[in-house]
């Protein structure tokens, strides 16, 4: 069965999940050879008790359009979730995770995917965008930032904050430099 990279993106309003909320998500499917499968996003209704974090809800203000594209459109956690499950289910192979950074989008995604659907589709398989461009480059971990990935592992696609868009950014650049270390082994 083929691996199918899941590059995954969320916004928040703060660090931890079930003290804050995801406020959406957005997956892209890749197959290795950065063949774009399918893609899910989602706008989630706040959950009940958690509140914002002081310091992300401060650099919320710094991203106008984000944060109101982000409360379009609102869904209950429970639906999207179960949603997003069956999509996962639905993809022709079976899907890891890719994010950037990994421990805070897998996070997330895992504590709604369990606490609103009862399990993964994950399992406990995700991929750090960073640590393997650390291992490609050769570089420490905290000397490894885009500033100095080659030009060549990025794609013309935004940035945005706004989670669908960041993760087909970040799926192609995980895509691209698996391409690549694949050409060189």
């Amino acid at each position: 069965m083929a691996e199918i990279y899941v590059s995954t993106d969320v916004e928040t309003d703060g660090p931890v999940p079930g003290l804050n909320s995801m406020l959406s998500f957005g997956s892209a499917a890749y197959l290795a050879d950065k063949t774009l499968i399918g893609t899910f996003s989602a706008n989630l209704e706040m959950l009940p008790g958690a509140s914002g974090h002081p310091e992300t809800m401060k650099w919320w203000e710094t991203q106008s359009f984000a944060w109101a594209a982000c409360r379009q459109n609102l869904q209950s956690p429970e639906q999207a979730m179960q949603e997003y499950a069956a999509w996962l289910k639905g993809l022709p192979g079976k899907p890891v995770f890719v994010g950037y950074p990994v421990v805070f989008d897998y996070m997330f995604i895992q504590w709604y995917l369990h606490k609103f659907t009862g399990n993964s589709p994950f399992s406990f398989s995700a991929l750090d965008i960073k640590t393997y461009a650390m291992a490609l480059l050769k570089k420490d971990y905290h000397a490894t930032v885009k500033s100095v990935m080659p030009k060549r592992w990025f794609d013309p696609l935004p940035h945005t904050h706004l989670a669908l868009d960041d993760a087909l950014e970040q799926g192609a650049l995980f895509c691209n430099m698996l391409m690549e270390h694949v050409k060189q082994s």
